[in-house]
Order: C-alpha cells, then structure tokens, then sequence
C-alpha cells in the first residue's frame, strides 16, 4: 500500500514521503490517525496545496516538545505505593501512574509518552524512564518509587 506521509512517524519517514507499507498498518493506524493519506493523484496535489501549512504545525509541534523538554529535562517524581517488607510491590507501578504523577506535579505528560522497555516497575527503587515528546524529541526522566 503506497501512502504519502502527512506528519513524521518514527522509523518510517517524513512529512510528505511516500512510503510502501502494509495494508494493515496503513487501513488501521495511518490513515484514521490522520498520520497518512493514499497516495492517489488527487490526495498528492491536495498535499502539495497544504504543504506549508503541514510543515508549520509539525515546526509549532517541534517547537512545543523542545520547551517541554527543557522543562522536564533532570525532573524526578516519588511513587508512595503498598509494598511487602522485602521491598516487592503489591502490584505494579505503570505509565500511567508515572504520567498522573508528572501531572500532578505542574509538568504535563500523556500515558502514551511514558516509554518502559523493561516494563512496569515491580520493586521499590529508583528508575530511569524516556519520555517520547516527538518523534524527534525525548528527555529521561527519574521515577523513585517508595514504600507508602
């Protein structure tokens, strides 16, 4: 399936790239999030049309997630959460909590930003988290959970 990028998607490519990807990935996640059209005659002159507009709002995007990251950049938030005495946690601590708690903090961050590749946190500690702004843009943040 051939489609022409309307925004920056990681591993893939650009604004205004035409790309070859799977039916799937196109029908089902590019196109309804609107990060991607079909790449037909009409949606091309329709994109050549846009394409100043398209590059302001991914450069006011842009813009955004670097001050963010300025912000959140050397940040650090403390979990209370139920834990055993040998410091295992009843439960688990997620992105969403993570995110909650920057929130709650003054410091804006959605669930979805909240990268944990080695999972959710299941021990009282300290951990690194990456916190995906853009797709150009990400800032490691300290979560330390405590025993509550």
């Amino acid at each position: 399936m051939e489609l022409i990028l309307l925004e920056k998607v990681k591993n893939l490519g650009n604004l205004g790239d035409k790309v070859q990807v799977k039916p799937g990935y196109g029908r089902n996640y590019l196109v309804p999030h609107g990060k991607a059209a079909p790449a037909t005659a009409a949606n091309l002159a329709d994109f050549e049309k846009r394409r100043s507009e398209l590059e302001a709002k991914h450069n006011a995007l842009l813009a955004a997630a670097e001050s963010r990251r300025t912000a959140l950049d050397g940040q650090e938030v403390s979990l209370g959460v139920h834990a055993s005495p040998e410091g295992k946690l009843y439960g688990s601590v997620g992105p969403r909590e993570i995110a909650e708690a920057f929130s709650a903090r003054g410091l804006p961050v959605e669930k979805g930003e909240v990268i944990m590749p080695e999972g959710p946190i299941r021990a009282i500690g300290e951990t690194m988290v990456t916190l995906v702004l853009h797709a150009d843009v990400s800032v490691t943040a300290k979560v330390i959970v405590l025993a509550a």
